[in-house]
C-alpha cells in the first residue's frame, strides 16, 4: 500500500517535473528551430538598487527634523563654496542649516585663482601683505602659503577670533581686490564653516586651505563627493570633519549633522565612504 508520505513525495515529483518543463520551454530551449528573434525586455522589475536609494533620501528628508532636534537654534554657520560647487546643492545645504533652526551669516565664494596652482605667487604675496596689516599673532609667522591663506580665509568668514569686524571686512576686501574670493552683500561671519567643494580641487591646496581654516573656526565642515574628499581625508590633520555624498539629500541632511556636532567635536569622516560611519549622531 502507499502510504501517504509516498503519495506527497510523488506528487512534489509530478509539480516539479512540470515547472521544469515550463522553464525550459520558456527559457533558451525554446528559441531552437524558430526564427531569431529580438529579446524581450526582462519583465521582472529591478528597481529595488534605486527604490533603496530612494528610500534613503526620502527617509533623511522626512527625519531630518527630529535628528536635527534644533540643533542650530541660535546658532549662525558660514558658507564657503569652492570653485565648481554645485548651486542647488549649495541652496539645498543652506534650506537645512535653516531646518536645524540655524541661520547664514554668508555666502562666500572663493573664485578660481585662489585654487590654482599657477597663481600660487599672487596668493603668497597678498596673504604676506595681509598677515603684516593684521599684526602679529593673527596669522601663524610659519605657516605654508596655502595654510595661511586658509587663516586669513577664516579671520575673514569666522566669528570665532577675536579679530575685530572692520579688520575681518578688511580681510575680505583684499581677498575680493585681488579676485581670490567673492565679495557678498551684508555678509557676516559665524563660529561653524560649512565648505562645499566642486568637482576637483588641488589635493595640496585644499588640504592646507581646510588646515588653515580649521585654526580659526571653532567648527569646520567640508562637504563633497567621495572623490574629491580622498586626498583630503588622508592627509589632513583631522580637524575638519568631511561628508561624501552630498548631491543627494541623504548627504544633505549628514552635513549639517556633521555642522551641528562641530561645535562640541571637532572632525570625523561621514557619508557612505566615511570611515567614522555614515552618520555623526554623536
Amino acid at each position: 500500500m502507499i502510504s501517504y508520505r509516498h503519495h506527497i513525495v510523488s506528487l512534489v515529483a509530478v509539480f516539479l517535473a512540470l515547472a521544469v518543463g515550463v522553464a525550459l520551454g520558456g527559457g533558451p530551449l525554446s528559441d531552437l528551430g524558430r526564427d531569431d528573434k529580438p529579446a524581450s525586455a526582462p519583465t521582472s522589475p529591478r528597481k529595488q538598487p534605486a527604490a533603496k536609494a530612494t528610500y534613503g533620501d526620502e527617509f533623511a528628508s522626512a527625519g531630518a527634523a527630529a535628528l536635527y532636534a534644533n540643533g542650530l537654534r541660535d546658532r549662525s554657520v558660514s558658507l564657503v563654496t569652492l570653485p565648481g560647487a554645485d548651486a542647488d546643492v549649495v541652496s539645498a545645504l543652506g534650506a537645512e542649516v535653516e531646518a536645524a533652526g540655524g541661520t547664514i551669516a554668508g555666502t562666500y565664494d572663493v573664485l578660481p585663482a585662489l585654487t590654482d596652482a599657477s597663481e600660487k605667487s599672487l596668493v603668497d604675496t597678498l596673504g604676506s601683505q595681509l598677515a603684516d596689516q593684521l599684526g602679529s599673532g593673527a596669522v601663524s609667522a610659519d605657516a605654508p602659503t596655502y595654510e595661511r591663506m586658509g587663516q586669513l580665509l577664516g579671520l575673514a568668514v569666522s566669528g570665532s577670533s577675536d579679530l575685530p569686524s572692520s579688520e575681518a571686512e578688511a580681510v575680505r576686501q583684499g581677498l575680493a581686490g585681488a579676485e581670490l574670493m567673492g565679495s557678498p552683500e551684508d555678509a557676516a561671519r559665524a563660529p561653524a564653516v560649512l565648505v562645499v567643494l566642486g568637482d576637483s580641487t588641488n589635493p595640496a591646496i585644499l588640504t592646507g586651505v581646510v588646515t588653515g581654516l580649521a585654526d580659526k573656526a571653532t567648527g569646520v565642515v567640508v562637504a563633497g563627493s567621495a572623490d574629491v574628499l580622498t586626498d583630503l581625508r588622508s592627509e589632513s590633520d583631522g580637524r575638519a570633519a568631511t561628508v561624501d555624498g552630498v548631491d543627494q539629500p541623504l548627504g544633505q541632511v549628514t552635513a549639517v549633522l556633521a555642522v551641528i556636532r562641530s561645535f562640541s567635536v571637532q572632525g570625523g569622516s561621514f557619508g557612505a565612504s566615511g570611515s567614522d560611519g555614515a552618520v555623526p549622531l554623536t
